[in-house]
């Protein structure tokens, strides 16, 4: 994993390994199941396989933040979007798969021990499941999805 100085904005970050892949509903999406590598999370995930092939077996390593600026800064002129070149390095940069999107509901899991969070990132939908204490952080409203290999 790698530690930036993101601070604050970084919400959630580990690595997942795949373990299963689903393409049979839609041509260009399949939804991935993960666990992390210490068992404790599990996701769900729509992903476009246009854009970013999976297998099961393979480790992704995964970051939610609330900003792609790689001093954690709030995105400072946000009617511009994520992908307005402002001639500086970002953590979009570093990953092979970014998204951004809304986290829209949350659910206290079945043992009473851990959070579900769900996410929404223009209809491609993440369920992500693990001790409150990881997944506290997500309580905000929008959030970047990056994901690399």
């Amino acid at each position: 994993m790698t530690n930036l100085a993101a601070g604050d904005a970084q919400l959630f970050e580990d690595t997942f390994t795949v373990t299963d892949h689903d393409q049979s509903k839609y041509d260009r999406v399949a939804r991935i199941v993960a666990t992390s590598t210490d068992n404790q999370t599990t996701m769900s995930l729509d992903i476009n396989t246009e854009l970013f092939h999976i297998r099961p077996g393979v480790n992704i390593e995964v970051l939610l933040a609330t900003s792609l600026s790689l001093d954690g800064a709030k995105d400072e002129d946000e009617e511009k979007g994520w992908r307005h070149v402002r001639g500086e390095n970002t953590l979009a940069d570093m990953y092979d798969y970014v998204c951004y999107g809304k986290i829209y509901k949350f659910e206290d899991g079945v043992d009473g021990q851990t959070i579900r969070a769900y996410i929404s990132f223009g209809g491609l939908l993440m369920q992500i499941e693990g001790p409150y204490k990881k997944l506290t952080p997500l309580r905000v409203e929008h959030a970047y999805l990056l994901i690399k290999k």
